[in-house]
């Protein structure tokens, strides 16, 4: 059992992603605020840092929800506000290899016309609460359209 955030794509963009947003949410209790993505993330980086423990952030939904956005907004939260060891884009490159792999496996759906047939795991590396790096991890999610 774990914390759900319910969010919806606006299809636009809002204010509410800016580095100043980041460092309102550094530091404050999950409830404080009002519920956020970086609300999320900091509950995550906060139970890593003092427990020492890995922790995850699932974000799911349909072709079109914002999933890979949402990943890009926790990814620069703790870029942020943990630091990184060598450059701070790391969100960026780490999804950069996405375009390429999709390329061969995009699929025309209801509501996208380029909807992914492979999921993604990427996996954030820590010392000392800094981020040291990043690797993702594509899998196939439906073989019967191969």
């Amino acid at each position: 059992p774990g914390i759900i955030l319910v969010s919806i794509n606006p299809y636009k963009p809002l204010p509410i992603y800016e580095e100043e947003v980041i460092y309102a949410y550094s530091g404050h209790e999950m409830g404080d605020m009002d519920p956020h993505i970086f609300a999320l993330a900091e509950e995550a980086y906060k139970q890593m840092v003092r427990f020492g423990k890995n922790q995850s952030l699932i974000i799911s939904g349909e072709s079109g929800a914002g999933k890979t956005v949402s990943a890009k907004y926790a990814m620069r939260y703790f870029t942020t506000i943990g630091g990184c060891v060598g450059d701070s884009s790391m969100e960026e490159k780490v999804l950069a290899s996405s375009p390429i792999m999709e390329a061969f496996g995009n699929a025309k759906t209801t509501r996208n016309d380029n909807s992914s047939r492979f999921g993604k795991y990427i996996e954030i590396g820590f010392s000392q609460a800094h981020v040291t790096g990043a690797t993702i991890k594509t899998y196939l999610l439906e073989k019967s359209r191969v």
